[in-house]
């Protein structure tokens, strides 16, 4: 496995981590400690999460606790926290109020005194900079979370947080989670360029595209049975005829390789110097070794030229 730095943070993460969105849902608490064992097995340190992931929300805090339970100082710990926790007003959003009762909720949850990386799961506009900033950076002081990051800002939103900061002296944040893969490029008009100058670290979400990129589907013929492409828009909307001629295209520089285009997909992301760590789910160990196997194959500069002009 290859480590590194989340962002401009010391601290150093697997190249792979886990999204446990599928825990406390599609993943049973067996199947959770047994994808977190293959996981260390395999040199994975890095597990993202959120307080709404599960079902109810909080269950994929939960059942992580507990398959972590003993092996807590191996790995770097990331949650979120904005969403919807309650029915009550403050039940909800990035203010000072709901920010120290939901990092409380989530320390319980995940059975730990700290959490490494907390992120705020999208902007709020409701909520001062100053307010979300100043309550995260007592989170910090007070040894609660270690560092903060931030999912779904734009590039301005970003900016203007971690300016904010430095004037005041606070923490900033050091990484960002965003849509990003080979067929979802919007991160790299603004997003990529701030980051690279501010040394942000990018943590892309959906990297295969929804399955696009695994190779899973056929041009001309129906969805596999239970993917997301028999019920997912978001997959839907992909299956179209010039996203499956860049994947024939793609599919082909992978085969000559002697590589698929699950690999690609992973590897491709990690030719980005400011991509610390690919978030990726599982929903069994397999899936784990496949996707940890992707970081061996490193891609030349004459090759990413070459999956420019295919894109």
């Amino acid at each position: 496995m290859e480590y590194r730095n989340l962002g401009r943070a010391g601290v150093k993460v697997s190249a792979i981590g886990i999204g446990c969105n599928q825990f406390g849902g599609k993943v049973d608490a067996t199947g959770t400690k047994a994808i977190v064992q293959r996981a260390l097995e395999e040199g994975i340190n890095f597990f993202d999460t959120a307080n709404v992931y599960g079902n109810p929300n909080g269950t994929s805090e939960e059942f992580l606790g507990a398959a972590l339970e003993g092996q807590r100082d191996k790995v770097v710990l990331a949650t979120k926290g904005r969403f919807k926790m309650g029915e009550g007003p403050n039940d909800v959003g990035a203010s000072r109020y709901h920010i120290m009762n939901a990092v409380e909720a989530s320390l319980r949850r995940l059975r730990t005194d700290h959490i490494d990386l907390y992120q705020i799961h999208a902007w709020d506009e409701s909520v001062p900079v100053a307010e979300m900033m100043r309550a995260l950076d007592d989170l910090v002081r007070a040894g609660k979370i270690r560092y903060i990051g931030t999912s779904q800002f734009s590039a301005w939103q970003l900016a203007h947080c971690n300016t904010f900061a430095e004037m005041m002296g606070w923490e900033h944040f050091v990484t960002i989670q965003t849509h990003y893969n080979m067929f979802e490029r919007d991160a790299e008009r603004e997003l990529l360029p701030y980051c690279a100058w501010s040394n942000v670290g990018i943590l892309p979400y959906f990297p295969l595209a929804g399955g696009l990129l695994t190779g899973k589907y056929t041009r001309g013929e129906p969805p596999p049975a239970g993917s997301r492409g028999e019920f997912s828009p978001y997959v839907k909307n992909r299956l179209t005829d010039a996203n499956f001629d860049k994947l024939d295209k793609l599919r082909a520089f992978a085969d000559s390789r002697g590589r698929t285009l699950h690999d690609l997909a992973f590897s491709w992301l990690l030719s980005h110097q400011q991509i610390p760590s690919v978030i990726a789910g599982a929903t069994t160990p397999e899936q784990v070794s496949a996707n940890a196997a992707t970081v061996g194959w490193k891609l030349s500069d004459e090759e990413l030229d070459e999956i420019k002009e295919l894109l």
